[in-house]
């Protein structure tokens, strides 16, 4: 039988070689936490553009355990349906997953959790992090609130399979958690398109809130801030490429059929190709935080569900270059234009030169430092 006490030395090792797991506190909860016993019997894995369930009695019980402590986020769950409920690929968008334990603990160190913390987790998922917080803190220390009643009422078995009590949840962690206020640290295991003055108002002066800023782009920042005595929280992006599904309440709208529409042409400033460069996006996003991505065989479109606005791009032939159409009130394309042209401006700078401030009434992004070029994000 596979010693999965091996696995999980074998899986911190590899975490800390790669400097992912440089607090001995969070590298031994990583020892100790049995991850196989927040992934059930069956995942989900990619099957084309589709979603596979794999199940435990399909593989024999040393490749489930050495796949289940691989340095591997595992979807659980797909527009609602489990892997256990699948009988064949699904499509459609994960709504649930037991993050790879790397970021795990890249987050949980960027927080700065400290022995003693009182901490608010959105976003329970799996359980598996909540355990990590509860090795560390002691369970009387975590609040973890989860959405999805599904999801959290396996995320409560596993964790009382794990011997663990903390204080669950089950509702829109984006209200937080009044009751266990005020907080040290509130980490979200899922994206945000702006931070809920919810967590502002239930977080200590000198707090953190470690979260990813996200939107309909799947652009994403990964970013800690601190709550001064003003009520203020500040904070500067992270280099990480990370990403988290976006919160339920923030998720894109439904958006019908993409139709190009001619509306106004022009060549664009910039090339779309820039929307691949994971900063880029990020900027883009950014500068239109309101339209949705659609990649195209050959360029991007940007549409706006509530407006109807929609942007999309061709090669313009034989220049090598780009035209861009825009239909609607909203010129998208102008947006996300402006946005890089400031970034290049700046010399196309990664993530860790932008910085966010957040107050109740206003959120706004900024690059260099908060005098320099800014973007409100959506309320």
């Amino acid at each position: 039988m596979t010693n999965t006490a091996l696995l999980r030395q074998d899986l911190a090792r590899e975490l800390a070689a790669r400097g992912r797991l440089t607090d001995p506190a969070w590298r031994a909860a990583v020892e100790a936490v049995p991850r196989e016993l927040f992934l059930g019997d069956a995942v989900f894995r990619p099957h084309g553009t589709r979603w596979e369930p794999v199940r435990r009695e399909q593989l024999d019980d040393d490749e489930w355990l050495r796949m289940v402590h691989s340095d591997t986020t595992w979807v659980t769950q797909v527009d609602g349906i489990g892997a256990r409920e699948a009988t064949a690929p699904v499509a459609g968008r994960p709504t649930s997953s037991g993050t790879l334990p790397s970021l795990v603990a890249r987050m949980l160190e960027l927080a700065d959790v400290r022995d003693g913390h009182r901490v608010l987790e959105i976003g329970t998922g799996t359980g598996y992090s909540t355990a990590v917080l509860c090795h560390r803190l002691g369970d009387e220390h975590v609040y973890s609130a989860e959405y999805d009643e599904t999801v959290a009422a396996a995320a409560a078995q596993h964790l009382r399979a794990a011997g663990c009590s903390p204080h669950l949840v089950v509702g829109d962690g984006l209200r937080g958690h009044q009751d266990g206020a005020d907080y040290d640290t509130v980490i979200a295991t899922c994206a945000v398109r702006t931070v809920p003055p919810s967590w502002l108002w239930q977080l200590r002066d000198g707090g953190g809130i470690t979260t990813t800023i996200s939107g309909w782009m799947l652009g994403s920042g990964l970013i800690r801030l601190v709550l001064d005595e003003e009520g203020v929280a500040h904070g500067r992006f992270a280099a990480d490429p990370v990403s988290y599904m976006l919160a339920r309440p923030h998720e894109r709208p439904p958006r019908s059929t993409f139709y190009a529409h001619p509306g106004s042409t022009r060549e664009t400033r910039l090339s779309p190709d820039l929307l691949d460069d994971w900063t880029g996006l990020f900027v883009a996003q950014l500068g239109a935080p309101s339209a949705e991505l659609v990649r195209l065989a050959e360029g991007v479109a940007l549409v706006d569900a509530a407006t109807g606005s929609q942007a999309w791009t061709e090669p313009d032939g034989a220049g090598g270059g780009w035209r861009v159409h825009q239909d609607g009130p909203l010129h998208l394309w102008d947006q996300v234009e402006d946005a890089l042209d400031a970034w290049q401006k700046a010399g196309s700078p990664d993530q860790t030169a932008f910085g966010m401030t957040v107050t109740e009434w206003d959120q706004v992004v900024w690059l260099g430092d908060p005098e320099g070029p800014c973007w409100r994000l959506p309320t």
